[in-house]
């Protein structure tokens, strides 16, 4: 079975939401295949804050930067909207704007 790629429509439908929830507007939001990636920070020194994988049509995953430097799976598994929910609400303090 091929995997799902994240589409434009994803990364719209989540800048909107971190606009719709303020204190968001640092965060940058694009896909790279079946990720949408949030991150912050001018081009060429981007910080990751997070990301959501594709697993289904209607399924994300939530993943997290550890501090080596790698993406650990946090055991989410939701619709879009509710992965975002979920990250603004529990782990609002990862996507703090870094100077």
């Amino acid at each position: 079975m091929p995997k799902l790629a994240a589409d434009q429509f994803d990364v719209s439908g989540t800048e909107i939401f971190f606009i719709n929830h303020g204190g968001f507007e640092h965060l940058k939001v694009r896909k790279r295949g079946d990720l949408i990636v949030i991150e912050s920070g001018p081009d060429g020194d981007k910080f990751a804050h997070a990301r959501l994988r594709r697993v289904t049509k209607q399924w994300w995953t939530l993943e997290m930067p550890t501090h080596a430097g790698r993406w650990e799976n946090v055991p989410i598994r939701a619709p879009r909207l509710e992965v975002l929910q979920l990250l603004v609400n529990d782990f609002s303090w990862t996507l703090a704007a870094v100077d």
